[in-house]
């Protein structure tokens, strides 16, 4: 690695809280790369055993002893200056560096980078794209913001002078990246907890794909209003996806099977390319999917038909319509989405799954969100048959700003279908035991720590 990072190659690079996604994958990139890596975090993951099949020690609690001896400490947003091992690096004047700056610097070393950004559908676009150029020549490093099976975490460690990262535009963070092409799916109102409103968002999108040069791509979801707007204020050429006939690229005759899994005829500037077929539900993956081909063509030169190919076998990422278990003739499924988009899109695809009644479990991930986007959440659950709504995780926020979770249990009730608030997930389980019956599917959705409560679900 290019000793522009400035980085301790003859001392330890320590993460708190390596078993993130990101950190995790950002930490085996250094430890390919000749760095002496240790982390620490709260809990076992899949992540942190990942990492410790690497070779890379992890430490489980928040201890100063952790970071003795370390040249530089890796944190991310999430850890407070109350952290030990965060105070204990501030008090002894440790190098620091967040997270998204890492990711930054190690983007620069690469004369190619590929970044897959849009509020919502980034991270199933970019593993798409990676399970692509796995059947391409290309040797890319890749880092996701998932878990991912076949990369059996988030990152790939390539060999080439390519780089395909997530664009996360929380607290701005994309815009330490350095692209070279940029794909944008969308543009929406999530994250109002550090962006003022919709055109404070907009502007640093429009920030964001002004780094990229004249040599650049920039892919734009032309269907989406305000990610087809920043055309506008490219610096490069724009090639654009999803809008029928309009676009450069789109699926012509979309069609849905007894289990909601699509299929499409891949069409780019008039020309018929095959046909893209999903094991994986929903129109919106069958967008993120022709999305993923676009980009593999446009950037990377990878023809369709190996993309077609290698999306055959795509499962989605960790969180992503998952199923987590069966109970009574009743399965579980569980997905990240929690802006209102997110939920409208997953409810869409899991309509198209057979059920006899479908039920919603949804935790509101932060009393911000339940403030700002409670119009929306009113509207966004009209493919439900019945919601149950918990307490609201607090996520980031420190106050309830006022809000609760029956001001939006109301909101649904009088706007999509009929919710109740159940404060915990006990209470749920044992009021879906009672209610639920064979040939019912539940999907829980949110991006808090709904995935672990409701394994409840399935213990007597």
């Amino acid at each position: 690695m290019d000793t522009k990072f400035t980085l301790p190659q003859d001392k330890k690079i320590h993460f708190i809280g390596i078993g993130g996604c990101s950190m995790s994958g950002l930490a085996q990139i250094l430890a390919a790369n000749g760095y002496i890596v240790t982390g620490s975090d709260m809990k076992e993951s899949a992540f942190t055993r990942q990492l410790e099949q690497k070779g890379i020690p992890v430490t489980f609690g928040h201890d100063e002893k952790n970071v003795h001896g370390a040249g530089l400490v890796v944190y991310t947003a999430a850890i407070k200056p109350y952290n030990p091992e965060y105070a204990y690096a501030a008090a002894h004047e440790i190098p620091m560096l967040e997270r998204s700056k890492l990711l930054g610097l190690i983007s620069s070393r690469y004369e190619r980078v590929a970044c897959i950004s849009g509020c919502h559908g980034k991270t199933t676009i970019t593993s798409m794209l990676a399970l692509i150029m796995q059947h391409s020549a290309e040797d890319c490093t890749v880092h996701v913001g998932g878990m991912v099976d076949f990369l059996s975490g988030g990152v790939k460690i390539g060999t080439n002078d390519a780089f395909i990262t997530e664009a996360c535009e929380y607290v701005r963070s994309f815009l330490t990246l350095h692209p070279t092409h940029v794909l944008v799916n969308n543009i929406d109102d999530d994250h109002l907890d550090c962006y003022r409103d919709i055109d404070d968002i907009f502007d640093t999108f429009v920030e964001f794909i002004q780094k990229l040069d004249k040599d650049g791509i920039l892919l734009l979801n032309q269907s989406d209003a305000l990610a087809y707007r920043l055309k506008d204020y490219a610096p490069c050429r724009v090639v654009t996806y999803n809008h029928g006939p309009a676009s450069d690229w789109y699926l012509d005759s979309p069609e849905f099977n007894e289990l909601g899994c699509g299929k499409g005829t891949v069409v780019c500037r008039g020309e018929k390319l095959g046909t893209l077929e999903l094991t994986v539900p929903g129109l919106h993956n069958l967008r993120n999917a022709l999305a993923a081909a676009a980009f593999a063509n446009e950037v990377f030169g990878v023809d369709v038909d190996t993309s077609i190919k290698a999306l055959r076998d795509y499962r989605l990422a960790g969180r992503r319509f998952e199923l987590m278990g069966e109970r009574d003739g009743v399965r579980v499924f569980h997905d990240y989405a929690h802006h209102p988009s997110e939920i409208a899109a997953c409810l869409e695809a899991a309509s198209l799954v057979p059920h006899r009644k479908l039920w919603v479990v949804f935790q509101c991930n932060s009393y911000t969100r339940a403030r700002t986007l409670k119009d929306k959440y009113a509207l966004c659950f009209g493919n439900a048959d019945e919601v149950l709504m918990p307490d609201i995780y607090p996520g980031r926020d420190t106050d309830t700003q006022g809000i609760h979770a029956r001001d939006v249990v109301a909101a649904i009730n009088s706007n999509s279908c009929p919710c109740m608030y159940i404060p915990t997930f006990q209470e749920i389980k044992d009021y879906l035991l009672k209610n639920w019956k064979p040939g019912d599917i539940v999907m829980t959705l949110g991006s808090g720590d709904i995935n672990k409560q409701q394994m409840i679900f399935f213990k007597d």
